[in-house]
């Protein structure tokens, strides 16, 4: 038989892929990365093996998850299109390289996913599959014409799944699309497609309502090392934790407490199509304000700029799947080098859906009070301003009478 190596979640599109690739002639090895997801791990194990999986396998990604691909993220201040703080799209890298691995463990020809034909994570996955292992097959049902014939649309999916004896689940499903991970949760579709449909306080499960949220703030002190956090500090409850997994989960905690990180906005996807998601992320959110802050004090302004004017082009990468890609290797290798000198604290106060910076030191400081300050003369001569001032002057004067003659 063909061994096939299948991302698998236990849910119905991916149950009934695992049934129709055993139907079809695969003996299929169930890949389960765990990223942070709250899900029962082992009733996930036992629904595959029940459905017709050769072996089961689930992976712990998380502590990775964190130190080789969120905090790099947070090196280069990740934003795609300004907003969106990636978590899903972090998080595909290190699943599909999971997956490679294991399909190389097991010495399987195939790959396979169940991602739409659609959505971002089709790409995600499969660039990655094919960065890591050029020889590597894939299968992917919902862009083969065999499946998309035999299954319309959900109904039809129930339908195989009853006549298999899958297991549908019980619970009542939440009317739209979700995936969650350390980094966040994401929410789309169903009733979310109207852009101008405001969501209910239902659909938030990683973030407390505004009105819910505690009536003080809450002072935290993170500190960093070459770029990266190495501890959280929450001055009021005298708590200290330096593992990179455990500091992550702290500070989702208490960003959850204090409802940090909600986020609204239409996407343009990879593939050319607009689309409404829901994110909550309260630790990158609270993380990506304390890094910008620390560079602010620790980073050369050029040096700054210059990475500045690569974060679009950083986060369309993450965002496009491209995590394994020589453009990337090469903007990491620029990352890396500006973050060597960013060390330090920040201060952060915590309340009400905001994180706000109340103060940051560094041992690497760039900042001279004396330099800065209004009420000293120190740092240069003030009068050779006046010959700064007339150089940059003259293009503009330039400009203006070249504009005057063309009046003329």
């Amino acid at each position: 038989m063909k061994k096939i190596v299948l991302a698998y979640s236990g849910g119905l599109d991916t149950s009934v892929i695992l049934k129709w690739l055993s139907n079809s002639g695969f003996e299929v090895f169930c890949f389960i990365g765990n990223v942070g997801q709250k899900e029962n791990f082992q009733e996930i194990e036992k629904k595959a093996l029940k459905t017709g999986a050769a072996n089961v396998l689930t992976y712990d990604l998380r502590k990775e998850f964190v130190t080789d691909f969120i905090f790099p993220a947070l090196k280069g201040n990740a934003l795609y299109e300004g907003r969106y703080l990636l978590g899903t799209s972090l998080a595909r890298p290190i699943l599909a390289k999971a997956q490679i691995e294991m399909a190389k463990d097991l010495n399987a020809k195939y790959v396979g996913h169940g991602s739409t034909g659609k959505g971002n994570d089709q790409v995600r996955f499969e660039l990655a599959y094919y960065a890591l292992n050029p020889e590597i097959e894939v299968i992917a049902p919902w862009k083969d014409s065999t499946f998309l014939n035999q299954f319309k649309g959900r109904n039809d999916l129930i339908a195989y799944a009853k006549k298999y004896d899958i297991p549908i689940g019980v619970s009542k499903k939440r009317p739209y699309s979700e995936d969650e991970n350390l980094m966040h949760i994401s929410h789309e579709a169903g009733m979310l497609e109207d852009p101008n449909y405001r969501p209910e306080e239902s659909v938030f499960t990683h973030t407390s309502s505004l009105k819910d949220t505690p009536e003080d703030e809450e002072i935290i002190v993170i500190s960093f090392k070459d770029g990266i956090p190495i501890s959280v500090f929450n001055e009021s409850k005298k708590v200290k934790i330096t593992d990179p997994l455990e500091l992550f989960v702290y500070l989702n905690d208490i960003g959850s407490k204090h409802g940090i990180g909600r986020l609204d906005m239409v996407e343009n996807r990879f593939i050319g199509i607009k689309s409404r998601g829901i994110y909550e992320t309260p630790a990158g959110k609270i993380l990506w304000t304390a890094h910008r802050d620390i560079e602010g004090l620790a980073m050369d302004k050029e040096v700054m700029h210059l990475r500045d004017s690569l974060i679009p082009k950083f986060s369309e990468l993450i965002y496009n799947g491209l995590w394994y890609s020589p453009e990337m290797d090469f903007i990491m290798s620029a990352f890396n080098k500006s973050q060597e000198e960013i060390d330090g604290d920040v201060t952060l106060s915590l309340f009400k859906g905001n994180v706000t910076t109340i103060g940051r030191k560094s041992p690497t400081s760039l900042y001279d009070q004396d330099f800065s300050s209004m009420d000293k003369e120190g740092g240069f001569d003030a009068i050779d301003a006046k010959g700064f001032i007339n150089i940059h002057s003259i293009r503009l004067k330039a400009h203006n009478l070249l504009i005057n003659k063309k009046k003329k």
